[in-house]
């Protein structure tokens, strides 16, 4: 174990992988950013004694952040009861082109980290994701994924087994590169703009779902919205409620490493206020199969920290 005097170095070089299990296991950008403090935390209060017992630093924080996360994510599901319509991640932007090196941005440039796969994720149990996360992402034995449950070694294997059937049939599609991402969504955004139904139509998946996240806070789909004919008269009514050219405000940043959309807020006379919204997509096979809109406030304001919302 490293003596006090280089602790702070070791685990900042550990912030990184730190960062990235608590984004996993959590969704959240202030979930996991404080599970991460925390574990310093506990690491910092121990005697020096006790820290050389550790031998693998790296195995015990990430057990300590794995304890802090599993305790995060069955209180949200007390929290998200009372969540006002669909819920979806707290969303990680950066810059297209200038990749950040912040922990959090490196962590969502891992494809288990992208939007889709998290919302896969939220599909499981608290103790599933925790026992599927770290060990099928992370390598972290059973032997310490039972510890953090506070289960057996068999019962932790279980849970990862679960996990991992509950999540086969609902895999989403791989990432493509930004050349064919940013094709498929200049033809969608085109297509909105120019009020063109069938060029709309061309560029959605028959079975794509729209999924609006606001919490009330902003205007929003409150239901998740399934087909592409109900999510083209979803749209065709926006370009009616908004000002003209209001949705062409918007511009393309990276939404957890894959390509999205940030809309600033536009109040004209006369037309409905457009809410800040930030979107993010799923794509198969060159269409469009899913768009996951975040306009809830209290998620949007963290997830602009690499650069100003409003620039």
């Amino acid at each position: 174990m490293c003596s006090a005097n280089t602790l702070v170095g070791e685990f900042e070089m550990l912030r990184p992988r730190l960062t990235s299990v608590a984004y996993r296991l959590t969704s959240s950008v202030s979930d996991a950013e404080d599970a991460v403090q925390e574990s310093w935390l506990r690491l910092a209060g121990l005697t020096e004694e006790q820290r050389a017992g550790i031998r693998d630093l790296t195995g015990w924080l990430t057990t300590v952040v794995g304890r802090i996360c599993l305790d995060r994510l069955q209180s949200a599901a007390l929290r998200r009861e009372r969540y006002v319509g669909p819920w979806l991640p707290e969303p990680v932007i950066t810059p297209v082109g200038a990749p950040g090196e912040d922990p959090l941005d490196i962590a969502v440039r891992d494809e288990g980290a992208r939007m889709a796969a998290l919302i896969v994720l939220d599909k499981l149990t608290p103790e599933q994701r925790v026992a599927f996360v770290l060990h099928d992402a992370f390598s972290v034995p059973y032997n310490e994924i039972a510890e953090i449950l506070g289960v057996s070694v068999d019962a932790a294997r279980q849970h990862a087994s679960r996990g991992r059937r509950a999540l086969g049939d609902a895999q989403p599609p791989p990432r493509l590169s930004m050349a064919e991402q940013q094709e498929v969504l200049d033809r969608f955004m085109s297509a909105v703009l120019a009020g063109d139904v069938r060029a709309v139509a061309e560029v959605l998946h028959p079975d794509m779902v729209f999924i609006g996240d606001s919490d009330g806070k902003a205007r929003n789909a409150r239901r998740i919205i399934v087909g592409a004919e109900k999510i083209l008269r979803f749209f065709s009514g926006l370009v009616r409620m908004y000002p003209p050219g209001a949705l062409g405000t918007g511009r393309s940043v990276l939404v957890n490493g894959d390509l999205g959309f940030h809309l600033p807020s536009l109040q004209v006379d006369g037309y409905q206020k457009l809410d800040e919204h930030v979107g993010a997509f799923a794509i198969r096979d060159g269409r469009i199969e899913a768009i996951y809109d975040v306009a809830n406030p209290d998620k949007l304001k963290p997830a602009f920290r690499g650069f100003a919302s409003s620039a």
